[in-house]
């Protein structure tokens, strides 16, 4: 197996493994904000939905900056032994004609893990809350001697 291979191994079995991640997100000012949420990955390891308000902060913070940063990682780990995922994306509202596929991913997910289905209904008006994508820009995982490693995704 490649290098290359490895590490995409290493950062599937991450985002696989878990089921929330951090969005860091900014506002118009730059003002730091970081959000947990449950998501859902898209088999590509490129694509990640999440379900929230657009009333939440990092909503807001996505409507006006769409660049955010993520980490993926399990918090119950012994220290010095955790892996994470690292991810620089863009983020938004998943429009009107990618909702079905969109929620066809995030309802497989909640059900794979215990939870309910998900329709369309769930995120439209009058819902309360909407579908968010983020589609990954970069990802790294870390090294042995604490170095980000930049996994090829192609």
């Amino acid at each position: 197996m490649s290098e290359t291979s490895d590490l995409r191994t290493l950062s599937t079995a991450i985002i696989e493994a878990n089921q929330y991640m951090t969005l860091a997100t900014a506002d118009p000012t730059g003002l730091p904000w970081a959000s947990p949420v449950w998501y859902a990955a898209a088999s590509d390891g490129r694509e990640f939905f999440w379900i929230s308000s657009p009333l939440a902060r990092h909503s807001n913070n996505i409507a006006t900056r769409p660049q955010i940063a993520v980490v993926i990682f399990d918090s119950q780990q012994p220290i010095g032994t955790g892996q994470a995922v690292y991810l620089s994306a863009l983020a938004e509202q998943v429009a009107d004609h990618d909702i079905d596929r969109g929620m066809a991913t995030f309802s497989a997910a909640s059900q794979a893990w215990g939870g309910r289905a998900w329709s369309r209904s769930d995120v439209e008006a009058p819902a309360r809350h909407r579908l968010y994508h983020a589609t990954a820009i970069e990802h790294f995982v870390l090294s042995s001697t604490d170095e980000r490693i930049p996994v090829d995704f192609g």
